[in-house]
């Protein structure tokens, strides 16, 4: 399973809004066939393992990480190959949270005689699709809250100065995210004062997230590059501007625009991650700045945190701290979080952790 698991990993950034998966066939002792899913629209793990089968799999063990599809999608129920495969025994990490699928694949397998075992490794197969498993069972993007700051909680210095917090370790690993999750979204104040790309640079197989600007009165500039360069890397703009003759120049240019409407005299973003979600967008990684990081923190909006801190002190009253807005009144009140991970990357120091709903 931990095997399967590794080559599951091999997807990561390519398979969105499909889970991780991989699997593993193995006879008298030895792996015979192995495989994960490759990409979006293509085979699943089991059907790749099949297809790399070495001898018949009649009498084998298969180890798969997800419930094997019951269900036609892009492909047809990988449990009719499992059960045609003639494998006598598989072994699940997870099950499938999916209501299409839920359980009814391993009725079916037992149901044709082979013996299944579930639950094997499996809190590393849950948190392999996290992502999978908020979006099929919400269908809204799973949002990761990022930012770099300084070890007084700084995100720019007083002149508003950013580049850079964090060191090239630290960036390397943003890229791995920004390749791995479905979309980036800012907001126009980012657009407006750093003019940035939101490309993934990643040196091996780079693939570029949705970029998504929260702008709720089109403000963001025609010339800009995330305009500029649309046509090539997908770009969403969420406004309650409703003026389609503003629209057309940025629909010219290759956007989309989304309309929301405003609630409370700002963008509804509830509503517009519903939008995302009919998209296929399955998860967001949020580099939005104080203010946007806010509302979405406000709104209930985030599932998990990641906190790059550089060993660097700005200092200064005016210098931006990740979150804007009020604040909360009192500590009781403020945003708990759990499943806290520590990694160390070069001289800084990521925290991750997961958003606690009450």
């Amino acid at each position: 399973m931990q095997h399967a698991l590794d080559l599951a990993k091999k997807g990561i950034g390519f398979v969105n809004p499909n889970p991780l998966v991989g699997a593993v066939i193995v006879k008298d002792g030895n792996i015979i066939g192995e495989g994960y899913h490759q990409i979006y629209g293509g085979p699943h793990a089991e059907v790749n393992a099949f297809s790399s089968l070495t001898e018949s799999a009649r009498g084998a063990t298969m180890y798969v990480t997800l419930e094997p599809c019951s269900h036609y999608g892009k492909t047809p129920p990988c449990v009719d190959a499992v059960i045609n495969s003639a494998v006598s025994r598989v072994v699940v990490g997870s099950l499938d949270p999916n209501p299409l699928v839920a359980g009814r694949s391993i009725t079916k397998m037992r149901e044709a005689g082979i013996h299944v075992e579930v639950g094997v490794l499996q809190a590393e197969c849950d948190e392999l699709n996290t992502v999978f498993f908020h979006y099929i069972t919400t269908k809204t993007p799973y949002v990761i809250m990022k930012y770099a700051m300084t070890a007084d909680g700084k995100i720019a210095t007083r002149t508003g100065a950013s580049q850079w917090i964090t060191g090239a370790t630290a960036r390397i690993c943003v890229h791995a995210d920004r390749h791995r999750y479905a979309g980036i979204m800012v907001g126009v104040g980012t657009v407006l004062a750093d003019d940035p790309m939101l490309d993934c640079r990643t040196k091996k197989d780079p693939k570029n997230p949705t970029r998504i600007i929260c702008d709720s009165t089109l403000r963001t500039p025609i010339s800009s590059r995330v305009v500029e360069t649309a046509k090539s890397i997908p770009t969403v703009l969420l406004t309650a501007c409703v003026d389609e003759q503003i629209h057309e120049p940025y629909i010219a240019k290759g956007c989309i625009i989304l309309p929301v409407p405003l609630k409370s005299n700002q963008l509804d973003l509830e509503f517009g991650l519903r939008l995302l979600g009919e998209m296929g967008i399955d998860s967001i990684l949020l580099e939005g700045g104080a203010t946007l990081n806010a509302s979405m923190l406000a709104a209930g909006l985030v599932q998990k945190v990641q906190t790059y801190i550089a060993p660097k002190i700005f200092g200064g009253k005016e210098a931006p701290s990740p979150i804007a807005g009020l604040g909360v009144d009192v500590p009781d009140n403020a945003y708990h979080l759990k499943n806290t991970k520590i990694t160390v990357l070069g001289a800084d120091i990521l925290i991750e952790s997961e958003v606690f709903v009450k």
